[in-house]
């Protein structure tokens, strides 16, 4: 199954890079850059000033028919769904698309400090997680999973960076 990423309002070219062969190593699948002509100025909220990541997720299914594998929208802009105040993705539980953005995973976001390899590692938590759900995992309890679900950038950066082993048997069981 291949695996596609969509950047989209997203300039970080060394994380790009990154994400693409960490996401090849632990999923060990082919993973490629894919450029979608995506306009996603109507799922913009003047009020909120973020992006409807539902919205987003609708338009690039219209898209990206023509492929066969995941595709994960990766941007810099900040997401939200009406009932909470943000979210750093969102997926199709058993889909196709989900979309992943890292504006609240700069360390810089809560802190004047930057900090790459934890941007990095907060990056590919939630790409794996939306991955999770597109291969049709739901939240886990377990902390260590990468699965456990993150409404804070606390539980980001507390959770493990891979499956357990029982989410890890349902995907391999797709």
């Amino acid at each position: 199954m291949n695996i596609y990423i969509a950047p989209l309002k997203f300039s970080n070219t060394a994380l790009l890079s990154f994400v693409i062969k960490e996401l090849s190593r632990v999923l060990n699948e082919e993973v490629s850059v894919v450029n979608i002509d995506l306009n996603i100025d109507e799922s913009y909220s003047k009020e909120r000033a973020q992006y409807f990541s539902t919205q987003i997720i609708a338009e690039a299914l219209k898209k990206t028919k023509e492929l066969i594998g995941k595709v994960i929208v990766l941007t810099e802009a900040d997401l939200y769904i009406p009932v909470l105040t943000y979210v750093f993705g969102e997926a199709q539980l058993n889909g196709k698309h989900s979309v992943v953005s890292v504006c609240r995973l700069h360390e810089e976001f809560y802190s004047e400090k930057t900090d790459e390899n934890l941007l990095k590692q907060r990056t590919i938590k939630e790409i794996l997680h939306e991955l999770g759900h597109n291969y049709g995992l739901k939240h886990c309890t377990d902390w260590d999973c990468v699965m456990h679900s993150s409404t804070s950038i606390e539980e980001v950066d507390i959770k493990g960076s891979f499956y357990c082993k029982k989410c890890e048997r349902k995907i391999v069981s797709v």
